[in-house]
């Protein structure tokens, strides 16, 4: 009786252990808003860039270079002697100002002050294209950036001052380098 009920036990206990089972989701999504949504994007990138060439065929006067980035930039004072370029931890202390393509000031450099950050730390509260930028710069250099977008303030603008998906020009004046291993 005894083997018996143990028997029945062990049978029993096998097929007790089942796995979890996968569920199956009750509906499925296509990717048509994803898709519509790049698709989107591509079109707003290749419109603003259209206006920003323009804006660089009529500024004969300087000269204008693509950046892998996605934005364009000219010299307005350029150090020729010095090499050295800000790298990732070093503290650079700079001026900006944000204006729109056509010139218009939206945030001045006394607005603003100058600014200290660190290279390539990721909490701050610059738009990518300075932050990127920055790296182009040596000390006492400036240099007018010309931004798409999604190199500013993109999808969310800046509060009442800059609307959704608008392109800017923002010049940077590159004041001091502080490596990351010199002292305070």
């Amino acid at each position: 009786m005894k083997k018996g009920i143990l028997m029945i036990l062990c049978v029993a206990s096998l097929f007790a252990c089942k796995g979890p089972e996968a569920r199956v989701p009750i509906s499925q999504k296509s990717g048509s808003y994803t898709d519509a949504s790049i698709q989107r994007n591509k079109e707003l990138i290749a419109e603003e860039e259209v206006i920003i060439k323009k804006i660089i065929a009529k500024d004969t006067a300087k000269t204008y270079i693509a950046s892998e980035s996605g934005f364009w930039y000219t010299y307005i004072i350029k150090d020729t002697v010095t090499s050295k370029k800000p790298i990732k931890g070093d503290l650079v202390s700079f001026t900006y100002d944000i204006k729109s393509l056509q010139g218009t000031t939206i945030l001045s450099r006394d607005n603003i002050g100058n600014q200290v950050v660190k290279i390539d730390q990721s909490n701050q509260d610059l738009i990518s294209g300075i932050r990127d930028g920055l790296k182009l710069l040596k000390e006492g250099e400036t240099i007018r950036f010309l931004f798409p977008s999604h190199k500013a303030y993109g999808y969310y603008g800046l509060e009442d001052k800059i609307g959704s998906n608008v392109p800017i020009q923002s010049t940077v004046s590159l004041l001091k380098i502080k490596e990351d291993n010199q002292p305070e």
